[in-house]
C-alpha cells in the first residue's frame, strides 16, 4: 500500500518546489515591473503548483499516517537550498546548508519516534 505513496509523495514534493520557483520569479517581477503582466504569469502557475502539492498531501493524509507523509515534506528544504543554487545561482553558504540538512534530519528522526 506504500508503494503507491512514492510516487505521489514526490509529485507533491516537486509541485511544491516548482510552486517555490514560480513564487520567488513572481516577486522578482513585481518588484522589477510591479504587479502586471510579467508578474501573474508567474503567480498563477505557482498558485497552481502549491494547489497540486496541497491537494496531494491532504489525499496522502487521508490514506497514511502524518507520521510518514510529513518526512517528505521536511526533504523540500533541502530540495528547494540545492536547487536554487543550481537553477537560480543563490549562494549557498555552509551555514545554510547545515541549517537545512538539520532540519531535515530533525524531521526524520520525530518521525521515527
Amino acid at each position: 500500500m506504500k508503494l503507491f505513496a512514492l510516487p505521489l509523495l514526490f509529485i507533491a514534493m516537486l509541485s511544491f518546489v516548482v510552486g517555490q520557483f514560480f513564487f520567488k520569479h513572481a516577486m522578482d517581477k513585481s518588484h522589477q515591473s510591479g504587479f502586471g503582466a510579467e508578474f501573474y504569469r508567474f503567480f498563477v502557475p505557482g498558485i497552481l503548483s502549491m494547489t497540486v502539492s496541497f491537494f496531494l498531501t491532504l489525499g496522502l493524509l487521508q490514506h497514511f499516517d502524518l507520521s510518514f507523509v510529513y518526512p517528505f515534506q521536511g526533504l523540500s528544504v533541502l530540495i528547494v537550498s540545492a536547487a536554487a543554487a543550481v537553477i537560480l545561482k543563490e549562494k549557498v553558504t555552509l551555514q545554510l546548508l547545515a541549517g537545512a540538512l538539520l532540519i531535515s534530519i530533525g524531521v526524520v528522526l520525530v518521525s521515527f519516534s
